[in-house]
C-alpha cells in the first residue's frame, strides 16, 4: 500500500470518527485489509463497498475511499501488473464500470502526486491552469466543474470563514459540492497549525465530512 494513501486514509477516517463520536478501529482496520491485499481491483472496489455496507455511519467518506483506492491502484498495484496495463482492453472495461464512482478529490491526489515527482509546491493556479487546463478550448467540461473554484481563488487569500460563506452558496447537483471548502482550505493553508484546523473546524458547515477531506488532502501531501 502506497505510504501517502494510508496516512490520508488514516488521517481521514479517524478524523470523521472522533467527530462524530465513533469508533474508527474495526473501519480502518477492515479498510486496510481491502488496500493490502493482492486482490483484482475490481473484487477491491467490491471489498470495499462491504466495508462501508457494515459501516453505514461512515457512509460519507464512501466514494473518497473509493478515490484512494484508485489512486493507490496507480501508485502500488500497477507495479505489478504488466507494463501496459493501463492500456489494455482490460482496464478500459473497468474504467468504464466504475466512471460513476469516486469524485473530483481524484484529481487533487493525482495533481499532488504529480507536483511530489516534479518537486513542485502545489498551488490553485497551477492545479487549475496547468493541470486541469480550463482555459483550453477542449476541456471546457473541466472549467464547467470548477467554475465556482476558478471565480473565486482570491479566497485562499482570506480566511476560512470567507470560504465557508462562498460554500455556503454551492448546491448539492454541483461536483464540487463536498469539496469547496476543503480544497480551499487545503490550498490557503497545506500545513495548517492546531489554531488554524480549529478555525476551519468552526467554520465548517459539516464539520465531520469538512474536516475529514482536509486531513485527507494534507496527509496525502506529506
Amino acid at each position: 500500500m502506497d505510504k501517502k494513501v494510508k496516512k490520508a486514509l488514516e488521517a481521514s477516517i479517524n478524523s470523521y470518527a472522533k467527530s462524530e463520536g465513533l469508533e474508527a478501529s474495526n473501519v480502518l482496520a477492515a479498510l486496510l485489509d481491502v488496500f493490502e491485499s493482492d486482490a483484482p481491483f475490481m473484487d477491491k472496489v467490491a471489498n470495499l463497498d462491504t466495508v462501508f455496507d457494515d459501516e453505514q455511519r461512515f457512509e460519507e467518506l464512501r466514494e473518497y475511499a473509493f478515490d484512494l483506492l484508485m489512486i493507490n491502484f496507480f501508485a502500488a498495484d500497477v507495479e505489478k501488473l504488466e507494463e501496459d496495463y493501463l492500456d489494455s482492453e482490460e482496464w478500459e472495461a473497468i474504467e468504464e464500470e466504475t466512471i460513476d464512482r469516486g469524485s473530483e478529490m481524484l484529481n487533487i491526489l493525482l495533481y499532488l502526486r504529480e507536483c511530489a515527482d516534479d518537486d513542485i509546491e502545489p498551488s490553485l493556479e497551477d492545479f487549475l491552469k496547468e493541470f486541469l487546463l480550463v482555459e483550453e478550448d477542449e476541456f471546457q467540461d473541466e472549467y464547467r466543474i470548477y467554475e465556482k473554484l476558478i471565480a473565486n481563488q482570491i479566497l485562499i487569500e482570506s480566511d476560512f470563514a470567507a470560504a465557508a460563506q462562498v460554500a455556503k452558496t454551492l448546491t448539492e447537483e454541483e461536483e464540487l459540492f463536498e469539496l469547496f471548502y476543503p480544497i480551499i482550505g487545503f490550498f490557503s493553508e497545506p500545513k495548517p497549525s492546531a489554531e488554524q484546523l480549529a478555525d476551519y473546524e468552526a467554520n465548517a458547515a459539516n464539520k465531520s465530512l469538512d474536516t475529514a477531506l482536509y486531513q485527507l488532502i494534507i496527509n496525502f501531501n506529506k
